[in-house]
């Protein structure tokens, strides 16, 4: 195992995109990354800069005029980078779709629909152990690839 993938898997860096919605998933990363979980302690870190991110967490349902704004932020992670779609909102896209394939005017669908996502976590909003879980497993099936 080569150093740069042995640090990646060991202490990947977070971005968070809240793309909108009621903050309830917000509030629950936020939850995550507090004393009481601690996800330092495992070299999980917050940073504020996609280019030195590993990870991207996408909270909320993506507006249309977030769309080339999320693909920017996707296309500047380096690889190998991995996609962690949080809450209901994000996953399927909540109480904001009217059908499957058709948004309301105002969104752009779920993230799926705009960026290629590794790892879902359901809930409205789910529990800080479950982000912690799919944060684990995006980081053993995207921050593991050769």
């Amino acid at each position: 195992m080569g150093w740069k993938k042995w640090a990646r898997t060991r202490s990947p860096w977070l971005f968070h995109a809240h793309c909108g919605g009621c903050n309830g998933c917000d509030i629950e990363v936020a939850a995550a990354l507090t004393p009481r979980y601690d996800v330092e302690r495992i070299g999980i870190v917050l940073t504020n800069n996609p280019r030195y991110a590993d990870i991207m967490v996408v909270t909320g349902i993506v507006p249309k005029a977030m769309v080339p704004v999320i693909k920017r932020i996707y296309n500047q992670m380096t690889e190998p980078k991995g996609v962690v779609a949080v809450g209901a909102c994000a996953t399927t896209g909540g109480v904001f779709l009217r059908d499957d394939d058709n948004p309301t005017y105002t969104f752009g669908g779920p993230v799926d629909k705009i960026i290629p996502v590794d790892v879902y976590v359901p809930g409205c909003p789910p529990k800080p152990e479950a982000i912690i879980v799919g944060i684990a497993q995006c980081i053993q099936k995207a921050l593991a690839k050769d």
